[in-house]
Formats: C-alpha cells, structure tokens, sequence
C-alpha cells in the first residue's frame, strides 16, 4: 500500500509597507517573487506613457537589500563580485553582477558606498536570499560583516521628466548636483531616506529608500506634489515595458546561471585589474576564458527586433532565417513609444547586424517579420 505525502501549504505572498495604499488605490496585484505587487492600476499603456512624457510613483519594496560593512567591506565585494568596488567613490553606485565560479550570472545588482567601510548591495528580489547566501559564503576570511536588510528599507521610485520638479518641491538636497548612479541622505517630506538617482525605465528619476513605517507618509506626499504635473501611480507590467525599450535586461529572461557577462553583452562590467585581493575574485578564470571567446567569435549576440505586423513574440519564441533556427525571444511586448511590437533575442553572430535581412519570428506557427536594430529601442533626450 503506498501513500500519496501531503501537498506543501501554499506559500502567503509578503505584502509591502504600501500594501493598503495600493489596494485602496484599486491596483490589479499579482504574486510576483514571493511578494503581492501591483501589476497595475488601470491602463498599463497610460502608465507607461505617464513615465516618458510627465511621471510614475513605483513600490519597488520587493527588492532585496543587503548591507556590508567592516575595515574589509570594499575587499570582500571585489572578491565577491565582478565590479571594481573599491575604487567607487562614497556616495556613488555601481552596476555589477555577482557570478558563479564558471561565470554564470547569479544576479545583477546596483551597489551603493555609504561610507568608507559601509555599502548597500540591492538584488533582485527572486534572488535575493541567492545573493545573501553567496555573499554570506564568501565573506569568509575577510575583515566584514553581511546583513540582511530586506526588512528594514522600504523602496519608492518617482520616474519620468518631471520627477525632479517633484522630489525638489520636498527636499532640500542638492538633486542638481547628485549625478546618476549616485546616493546622498537626506529628507523628503521630513522622511529620512536615502537619495538615488537610478532607475529601470529608461528616464531621469529617482529610488527613495526609506523606513517601512514611513512609506504611506512618503507616497502620499509625492503624489500631492505631483497632481499638478500628471504623475501618476504605476505597477510591475508599464516597467517591464519601459525597460524592454530601454533596452535594459531581465534577471530570468536575457541574464541567467547558462550566461556569462559577455554572453549577455555586458562584458564592460567585469573587471579585471583589481588590485586588491592580488586580483582573483569568483568566477575570474572561466570569465577570462569568454572574454576571449566574445573577442574572436560570439556564438550569440543579444539585439533588438522590431516588429513589421502587429503579432507580439514572447520569451521562447524561436527566431528564424528561413526554415533555420538562429535563435531564440528573451523579452516581447507591444512598445507604447514605437507603436509597434518590439523584442530582445539572442541570435547567431551572422545575423545580428542591424537590417539583416530575412529574419522572422515563429509566432504559433507563422513566421512573422522582425527588423534587427541596435539595442536600446528608445533613449531619451538629455
């Protein structure tokens, strides 16, 4: 007689600080890497328009915080990622990534220096126990100390053209003088916080880390400063969209344990001339390996499609040259700015020229045209 074990209890999605507020606001939530986010509040595509033409206000609190500190700190994420940590000046950020010993991407991140001995690492959040864990791992040996701070941060973050105009109507630090991939401390709306001008859209803007139990207090005063200037609230689906024509990868679709950096196309953040640590850090051998791979022959480059009907690829869908395979959708949506479905892809080296001629997408069966372009799709005017 065999017996069938008991179906695991369903996991309870975490709910943000802004839980209420979003509810209240009638958002469309979802269950996205273990936390109940809004998807959306009403019209994505207002949404997403709202962001490149006036402003958004995003609860980005699912995202995963961990803090380093110690004599050690700057050495230990030198060793433990690929970036020059040590040479980031206080008060700047680093895009980087931490790397598995044979070069696979765990995770991209945004690093903070806070201090001479304190940083701010943020992971992505279906990866950030992942990030925790290998940070934890190797910290062995080093002068530092690893804390998880996922409960300690909330994050919001206004973005789009007019966010400066907001954010400078309730604080008094210096936003003309914080340059991007930059933090400062300060106070908005008498809310200690810190200050970062980073995004995922494609726009100026800014993340505002602050207490949880601040959050409401924060949110409501953004979106009174910013009712005179269109902002509005957005969810998770406009900034997938706005980072797809950004150009901008997804932890899960163009990045990846299966890729290295220079498979990706982000072969620039690696670094190797660290002088601490006398150069090694993870992963170092195997990346030194595909960076002379990439140099003398890529077998896939990451680009972009543009769609020349109205059908829209979605990650999976294979790219053709045709009846040949020449590779394969990471990311697909109808783009709002183009007016015109849009793609990234990896695809062999041979046809990812801009204009290559011939290349179409399997879409159920119909092999649809796509045009190759450069990525990103959109930038915008400085």
């Amino acid at each position: 007689m065999s017996t069938v074990p008991p179906s695991p209890t369903p996991r309870t999605p975490r709910r943000t600080a802004l839980d209420a507020v979003h509810r209240a606001l009638g958002a469309t939530m979802t269950d996205f890497a273990g936390w109940d986010m809004p998807l959306r509040y009403g019209s994505e595509r207002d949404e997403h328009q709202a962001v490149r033409t006036r402003a958004g206000l995003f609860d980005l609190s699912h995202m995963g915080e961990i803090t380093v500190t110690g004599p050690a700190a700057a050495t230990l994420l030198d060793y433990a990622l690929v970036g020059n940590i040590g040479a980031l000046a206080v008060g700047r950020a680093r895009y980087t990534m931490i790397c598995q010993e044979d070069g696979g991407i765990l995770d991209d991140l945004i690093v903070y220096r806070l201090g001479d001995e304190r940083y701010l690492v943020v992971a992505n959040a279906s990866n950030a126990q992942t990030v925790l864990d290998a940070l934890t791992e190797r910290a062995a040996g080093f002068d530092a100390e690893v804390r998880d701070d996922r409960d300690a941060y909330a994050l919001l973050a206004v973005q789009g053209p007019e966010s400066p105009g907001i954010l400078a109507s309730l604080t008094d630090a210096d936003l003309d003088g914080l340059k991007y991939y930059a933090g400062l401390p300060g106070t908005v709306a008498d809310v200690p916080a810190l200050i970062a001008r980073t995004g995922y859209t494609g726009e100026d803007g800014f993340e505002l880390f602050v207490a949880p139990e601040h959050a409401e207090r924060l949110w409501r005063a953004l979106t009174e400063a910013g009712e005179g200037v269109g902002l509005v609230p957005c969810g998770l689906s406009c900034r997938d969209t706005l980072r797809l024509e950004a150009g901008m990868p997804l932890y899960g679709n163009e990045l990846g344990t299966h890729l290295t950096p220079f498979d990706a196309g982000l072969g620039r953040v690696v670094k190797f001339e660290k002088t601490t640590n006398g150069g090694e850090f993870v992963g170092r051998m195997a990346l030194a390996t595909a960076a002379e791979l990439a140099a003398v022959s890529p077998p896939r480059k990451l680009v972009g499609l543009v769609a020349e009907g109205r059908r829209v690829p979605r990650s999976g869908y294979h790219v053709m040259s045709g009846s040949a395979t020449v590779g394969v959708v990471t990311s697909g949506a109808p783009s709002p700015t183009l007016g015109r479905p849009i793609a990234m892809a990896y695809v062999d080296a041979a046809h990812a020229a801009p204009g290559t001629a011939g290349v179409t997408v399997d879409i159920r069966g119909s092999h649809e045209p796509y045009e190759v372009v450069a990525l990103p799709f959109y930038k915008r005017r400085t």
